[in-house]
């Protein structure tokens, strides 16, 4: 007798990109943090070094090293690029917004990606997904607050990382067939030390630091031997990003993105309650409007999106 087994494989991928979304919020704290006092490539660098060893850890214990070898190192290369261009960008709007704010406006991604979809794809899209997708796009203006005098440039840069999000994770999920969720996380480590370790040898110096904008001040302000007392946060960056970015690549590979996405929504109440407790952000009436736009669209969005695949 053949037992089903897609219920359990959709059970072990929800609970994995639940935990893995709880786990790389400590990420989310833990950066914010940091941004007030060192670089972000300094941040980043000391981060993918403790997040490589602990990979190489992993995949020694899980398989060996043998997952390094791959036949994809075009689509690594990809799916690495858009990981930097999403971090980098989320974490220098980070610097200047509250953390449940961030987090909310980077849940545009599934509406993004269903106006995509239409402008790039040419798929048809019925009326009532449009209205989610505008809905969706008011709660982004809400949070921006135009004409209130707050209005906060980095939003756009939380928006380009929801762009990109969405497509490393869709590439995630084509390229799960030949690759581990170890060895896709660790190029992507690679990928982070190459890179800011050239961006440090190129600015850490300091020499185009001081800015006032807060995310331009993250990005060229100089490297500094990190404090004894920081060394807690560098290093739960470092493991919160390597447990948790395994845990969300495994969810992935194992189930369909219209299934996972929607709960990597559990990062939204642990902004909310890191805000709180780390920072002393409550969101304000404002706030909460533009989440519930935000959240409540993108969630009817992917449940459409399994709907309708469940009916095919």
């Amino acid at each position: 007798m053949m037992i089903d087994t897609a219920p359990r494989l959709a059970t072990l991928g929800i609970l994995a990109a639940v935990c893995g979304a709880a786990v790389l919020s400590v990420n989310d704290v833990a950066i914010k943090s940091l941004s007030d006092t060192y670089a972000l490539h300094q941040i980043i660098l000391t981060r993918s070094i403790i997040s490589l060893l602990f990979l190489l850890v992993f995949m020694g214990m899980a398989g060996g090293y043998s997952q390094l070898r791959t036949s994809r190192p075009r689509g690594h290369l990809l799916r690495v690029s858009l990981v930097m261009v999403s971090n980098i960008t989320y974490f220098l709007g980070l610097a200047a917004l509250p953390l449940a704010d961030a987090v909310a406006i980077a849940f545009i991604s599934p509406l993004v990606v269903t106006l995509l979809s239409v402008l790039v794809l040419g798929e048809t899209v019925g009326p009532r997904r449009w209205t989610a997708v505008g809905l969706g796009l008011l709660g982004v203006v809400v949070m921006l607050r135009p004409g209130a005098g707050a209005f906060q440039p980095a939003a756009i840069l939380v928006l380009i990382s929801a762009v990109t999000y969405a497509s490393t994770n869709m590439m995630t999920r084509h390229m799960r067939a030949t690759e581990s969720a170890a060895t896709l996380n660790l190029y992507v480590q690679i990928g982070f030390i190459l890179i800011s370790t050239a961006m440090g040898l190129v600015v850490g110096d300091g020499h185009l630091a001081g800015s006032e904008n807060p995310s331009l001040a993250f990005l060229f302000r100089a490297w500094i031997w990190p404090a004894p007392q920081d060394w807690p946060a560098f290093l739960a960056t470092g493991l919160s990003v390597a447990i948790g970015g395994l845990l969300v690549s495994q969810a992935y590979r194992m189930c369909e993105a219209a299934v996972i996405a929607p709960f990597e929504y559990a990062a939204m109440p642990m902004a909310i309650l890191w805000g709180v407790l780390v920072f002393g952000q409550w969101p304000d009436a404002t706030a909460w409007l533009g989440i519930a736009l935000i959240c409540g669209a993108g969630l009817y969005v992917l449940w459409r999106e399994g709907a309708t695949r469940r009916r095919e």
